[in-house]
């Protein structure tokens, strides 16, 4: 995951370089050669993957471009915030390193879980909430298509509202391997924990607008970007309603900037206009001109 990067252009090799002098030890290494066991830790994924993202991104600003908007999907926000230059990439790297531990600290393995629900009759879902949570956590988590909502809970809740929805006419419903259910209420104690990182690390006024995960609104300032990344650890976020604010605003073209293509996906689902271009590979910016 981002060898290729690294290999080819220096201004992403000292990215790579800069993540693992903020750290203390080599993310790179683990990027590049694994082992996956160790890389699927969540306190190692979120920073791997910020980097990578930050990485692609650094290519894309050597290009010349500069983004109008930026937007990212729960950690992509910290990406973001790098590229609109609120937040430090040294700084962005330790703070996800936290988030990821803590938030794979705040559930005991097994007691959480999160699960994909596909093409849903409208108006469903807020009443299957309701009945399969019979006193435990469960919730929408990720609102990322218009046909996909992703619920995350306590594993039994999950599993209910997974029947709940197949039996009111769900296309799909899939369970996900993730480490911990993320963007819940049982990610709160996660949320306290991070409070303390987030108010010690600076954070500068946006370069361009971000829209945000927490309410799918503009922001513009330290501070706003400071609280989003607060508010969005237990709560959903709204990516349907971010990328329709998006092409609202007028954007026509969006880089999907880090590892794999699932946000161009999901970008093209919900709104049509805006094209979007992979840049996580070296071979991806071969058709990728300024």
């Amino acid at each position: 995951m981002g060898k290729s990067l690294a290999d080819r252009f220096p201004v992403a090799g000292r990215t790579f370089e800069e993540a693992d002098d903020a750290l203390g030890f080599a993310i790179s290494r683990l990027c590049f050669e694994g082992p996956d066991d160790q890389l699927k830790l969540t306190e190692n994924q979120q920073p791997a993957l910020l980097t990578v993202s930050v990485a692609a991104w650094a290519v894309l600003g050597e290009r010349g471009f500069v983004p109008d908007f930026v937007a990212g999907h729960s950690l992509g926000e910290y990406a973001a915030l790098v590229a609109a230059k609120s937040l430090r990439f040294r700084d962005a790297v330790r703070l996800v390193r936290h988030r990821g531990r803590y938030m794979q600290e705040a559930v005991p393995p097994g007691v959480g879980a999160m699960a994909a629900i596909l093409r849903l009759p409208e108006g469903k879902l807020e009443a299957i909430l309701a009945e399969a949570a019979q006193g435990e956590v469960v919730s929408a988590a990720n609102f990322n298509s218009p046909d996909q909502v992703v619920i995350a809970g306590h594993a039994g809740a999950v599993e209910r509202g997974m029947t709940l929805a197949k039996a009111a006419g769900a296309r799909r419903v899939l369970p996900l391997p993730v480490s911990a259910p993320f963007h819940c209420a049982l990610m709160q104690p996660a949320q306290e924990r991070l409070r303390a990182n987030l108010d010690a690390t600076e954070f500068a006024d946006l370069a361009c607008p971000l829209v945000n995960n927490w309410q799918a609104r503009e922001i513009r300032t330290g501070a706003e970007a400071r609280e989003g990344l607060y508010q969005q650890v237990p709560n959903p976020v709204r990516w349907v309603e971010s990328v329709r604010l998006l092409a609202a605003s007028g954007v026509e073209r969006a880089f999907e900037a880090g590892a794999g293509s699932v946000l161009a996906g999901l970008v093209r689902a919900i709104a049509p206009g805006i094209s979007v271009a992979k840049a996580g590979e070296a071979a991806d910016f071969d058709s990728i001109g300024a």
